[in-house]
């Protein structure tokens, strides 16, 4: 694992890329604490198909129907 603080990823961010790609495991840390880690991106096995979902999902006929007690509290604090 290869694990540094903040600054120095800065100046080794190529070498620390390199090594996500290789499969290291990054981790870089700010004021001692892990924050983020770097991880190569993946790539999608199959292509999205728009409509896949298409008779699976359903949505009531009063999905958006809100309260307009609810609407006078949001526009004008109420």
């Amino acid at each position: 694992m290869v694990s540094m603080n903040l600054n120095q990823a800065k100046t080794a961010l190529p070498a620390l890329v390199e090594a996500a790609l290789s499969g290291e495991d990054v981790v870089i840390a700010k004021d001692g604490k892990p924050m983020v880690r770097l991880v190569p991106c993946q790539e999608r096995k199959t292509p999205r198909q728009p409509g896949r979902l298409r008779g699976q999902i359903r949505i009531s006929d009063d999905f958006d129907a809100v309260d307009p007690e609810i609407i006078e509290l949001f526009e004008n604090g109420t």
